[in-house]
Order: structure tokens, then sequence, then C-alpha cells
């Protein structure tokens, strides 16, 4: 999805995501968060930088050690995003993990370059036009926080959690405290076309609604033209609240309402 007011972002148009680059953010960082977890780059993305999987790249190791990325602000606006844990999927252990640009750029910045996802984001180029976008959130107050999506243990996507509340997005439909959004792209074509969107779209929903205990609804807002992200958001217990005017572009208001978790 193009983003509300700046740059928006958005998921997969092969393999659905959302799509809408986020923005809002400014003030203070403050302390990283401590995140053990070994992750292990994709293959198809060590292969195209001439280095055989499981072997890092050079100047980028293997993820591990602290998380980064979460301000003491974030942790108060997204309760403790970092913290949140594992949850399970049809598709295998689900984590969010908090971005550290010197150790995921490249990643995501090859994602970015992928046409596919170029044509969402718009963030195609160098990774200084990555690294812009990521500091702008991981700089600001903690209303907006990008993500690696971690599936067993490995790096498949890219995710933004952010307060659509305190969003430009909630200049344009009748936000809620609290409201929180999200954000997703599948990062490897072999992940996508094949319903794991739908998969993360659902576990991130609901892993928000159960550590966000005032989140009363997760929305998301795929472009109305990107229609495998919308029946993605669909499949994830999500309904079509609303066709909306973004900047640039017309979106699906997508709402998960928690009257109705206990039902999906």
């Amino acid at each position: 999805m193009p983003p509300p007011d700046a740059s928006p972002g958005t998921s997969h148009p092969v393999d659905p995501t959302n799509p809408s680059h986020p923005s809002g953010a400014s003030p203070p960082p403050g302390t990283a968060t401590e995140d053990t977890l070994d992750l292990r780059l994709p293959g198809d993305f060590l292969a195209r930088l001439g280095h055989p999987p499981g072997r890092p790249p050079s100047g980028a190791p293997l993820p591990t050690g602290p998380a980064g990325g979460v301000t003491a602000a974030g942790s108060d606006l997204l309760d403790g995003l970092a913290d949140w844990g594992p949850v399970s999927t049809p598709a295998g252990d689900f984590r969010l993990v908090p971005v550290r640009v010197e150790r995921d750029l490249a990643l995501i910045t090859y994602w970015m370059n992928d046409p596919a996802v170029a044509a969402v984001w718009g963030l195609a180029g160098p990774e200084a036009v990555t690294a812009a976008h990521l500091r702008a959130r991981l700089d600001g107050d903690g209303r907006s926080v990008p993500c690696l999506g971690v599936l067993d243990g490995s790096p498949m996507s890219y995710v933004e959690v952010y307060r659509a509340d305190l969003d430009p997005l909630a200049r344009h439909y009748p936000a809620r405290p609290h409201d929180t959004g999200i954000r997703l792209l599948i990062g490897g074509v072999a992940d996508r076309g094949r319903g794991i969107g739908g998969v993360l779209l659902r576990a991130t929903a609901g892993v928000v609604l159960d550590r966000r205990p005032r989140c009363g609804r997760v929305v998301g807002e795929p472009d109305l033209r990107n229609t495998p992200s919308i029946a993605a958001f669909l499949t994830a217990g999500f309904r079509l609240l609303a066709e909306i005017e973004l900047p640039g572009r017309q979106a699906a208001l997508m709402i998960r309402d928690r009257s109705i978790a206990h039902l999906l």
C-alpha cells in the first residue's frame, strides 16, 4: 500500500501483504531490547550475493544478539513489541523481530528492489533509500516499528506495526484510540502465491490483540488494485469497512475487530 501522507508501503501484489508505507515519527530514541534469536538469511538472497546458503555475506553477520531499533517510547506506544515472542501458525513459528539497520539493511533493500514489491512500496534503489525509510521509523517516537517477520528462524518478510490512530491514516477514517495497523510484504518469491500472506496477517493481528489489551481493532490499508493483498486480509479475518482516498491512491480499509477474535 502506498503510504498515507508520506511514502506508503504495502504487501506483495503477488502474495498478499499490505500496501502502504507508514508515516509518522520523530523524537528521541531509547534503549534496545535483548533478542538472542538466531536468524538465517534466505538461501536465494545469499546466492544472489555470491554466498552459499548458511554463510553470511561479507560484513553482514548472521543476525544474533540484541534486536535494537525499539525505543523506550516505542515500548510504551506499542506495548513492548520486541518482547511479544513467537506465535504458532500452520506454516511454522512466526515472530516479529525489530529491525536493526546495520544487520538487516542489505536484505530489506534486496526485497524492496524486487519489481513486484517496488511497484507497491516505491522504495527501489540503493541502500540509502531503504535506510532513510527505516531510520525515519527507528529514530521516531515509536508509533511505527519496522520488523523482520521470522518464520521458523528464517527472516522471510518485512512487517510494519504502527499506531493507526497516531498515523496520517487517521485523517482518512474514523480512527479509535489504540487502533493498530499492519503493513506486510513477503520477501522471498518462493513464499508468494501459496496463501502464506493470509497466515502471517492472521498471526500478526492475533498477537497484536493478545499483547495490546487497549487495542480494539487491527487495521490494514491495501491498495484497491492489490487484489491478492485484499484477499489475504479477508482470509486473515479482516472485513472491508470502506474504500478510502489516500494521497496518490485509493485503498481498501480492512478491519479486524477484537469482538470477533474468538470466532477466528
